[in-house]
């Protein structure tokens, strides 16, 4: 990730959080990116409290099961190619 937001001359990386596990494994990233980067700032965005329980690996499993995900997403994502 750190190479890729080098390469793209980014300065910050958006992390979302749902849950504090999650907030330790994304502090431990950011920690590590850090010390690859210090220019690099991680910045933490909390979820909506309806959307805690949403998981990227359920969605996924979701759309590969052909189900209707849209409940689960933003307005305006194509889901045509997946």
């Amino acid at each position: 990730t750190i190479d890729y937001v080098k390469h793209i001359g980014a300065n910050y990386l958006l992390r979302g959080l749902r849950t504090s596990a999650d907030f330790e494994y994304e502090r431990a990233i950011a920690q590590i990116n850090r010390k690859m980067n210090p220019e690099v700032e991680t910045v933490f965005l909390l979820t909506t409290p309806e959307l805690t329980p949403v998981a990227s690996s359920i969605v996924r499993e979701i759309l590969r099961h052909g189900g209707d995900v849209s409940q689960f997403l933003p307005e305006g994502i194509d889901l045509s190619k997946y």
